[in-house]
């Protein structure tokens, strides 16, 4: 990785819970949107997408999301909450923070379902969504998928059980690695790349809101109250009204191609899937031309 290839330093916003550290770039001469990684990954997964969206006068946000980064909690007493509506809280917070009522939202993975979550909880300030390598989960449900699919989600079980947990926190990057290694076809990345990411992992709450996010989906764990109301809203929308982009890998290794199909019937105002060949769960990184080219086309529509 190259000193011209370096992001810039990390923006900070504070919230209520958070120290938020952030990425800008571009002017809203064409509208702002806000980028939200996924897991694992950062901020950084936008940096080529960004740079297209913002010369065609588009302001982009990129936040580390709680957990990763320089993103920090202001009190040790929060409790570390990685559910989706957490994170949808988050991004809510930031944009308030910013002064910015109106925007498009971006999403990869975790990002994706935030994405989801917003249009369900406040529609009224969006204008696009586009999700990236998941699919739509009609309120926020976690039903158990096929069997071909939970194989490929091996991590999330692994998480969920006590043994697992344990072997994760002792070696967190290497087990991001591995999902850097399967989830997308071989040779996709450089050990400059991962370990510039892998930094992002070092923050002190990475693990406890991996393993939240993760467990909370199968079984109990720690739950902010603050975000009860948030869930319920999640919970009881079941159609969205917000012009949507889904953009799968063909390739990917973990969210099968399969499982995002035929979602367009939960969409009232526009939906359109499109398939990458060949690429897998990191098109932000696999194929940023494509995926910034889909995206503009989208924010225009």
């Amino acid at each position: 990785m190259s000193r011209s290839d370096l992001p810039a330093a990390p923006l900070k916003a504070t919230t209520d819970v958070l120290e938020i550290a952030f990425l800008q770039e571009g002017e809203a001469q064409s509208g702002i949107v806000l980028l939200l990684h996924g897991w694992p990954d950062d901020a950084t997964t936008w940096t080529s997408v960004s740079k297209r969206l913002s010369s065609a006068g588009i302001r982009t946000v990129m936040p580390w999301l709680r957990g990763f980064g320089q993103t920090r909690f202001l009190s040790n007493s929060t409790c570390r909450d990685g559910r989706i509506e957490a994170l949808t809280q988050d991004a809510l917070d930031l944009m308030d923070a910013l002064g910015i009522e109106h925007f498009s939202v971006i999403g990869h993975d975790w990002g994706a379902r935030v994405a989801y979550a917003l249009a369900a909880i406040a529609p009224e300030r969006l204008d696009t969504i586009s999700a990236l390598s998941l699919g739509y989960s009609p309120c926020g449900a976690f039903p158990v998928p096929s069997f071909e699919q939970s194989r490929a989600w091996w991590y999330q079980w692994f998480m969920s059980v006590d043994r697992g947990a344990e072997a994760v926190a002792k070696d967190p990057k290497g087990f991001a690695r591995i999902q850097w290694e399967t989830w997308s076809p071989p040779g996709w990345f450089d050990e400059a790349t991962f370990e510039a990411v892998a930094r992002s992992f070092e923050n002190p709450d990475w693990l406890a809101i991996t393993l939240s996010s993760y467990r909370g989906r199968w079984r109990d764990g720690p739950r902010d109250p603050r975000y009860d109301a948030l869930h319920e809203k999640i919970a009881s929308t079941e159609h969205l009204s917000v012009p949507t982009l889904m953009i799968q890998g063909g390739a990917d290794g973990t969210v099968l191609a399969k499982s995002t199909e035929h979602k367009d019937k939960y969409f009232t105002d526009g939906y359109r899937r499109l398939v990458l060949d060949g690429i897998g769960h990191f098109p932000t990184r696999e194929a940023p031309v494509a995926v910034a080219n889909a995206i503009l086309e989208h924010l225009s529509c």
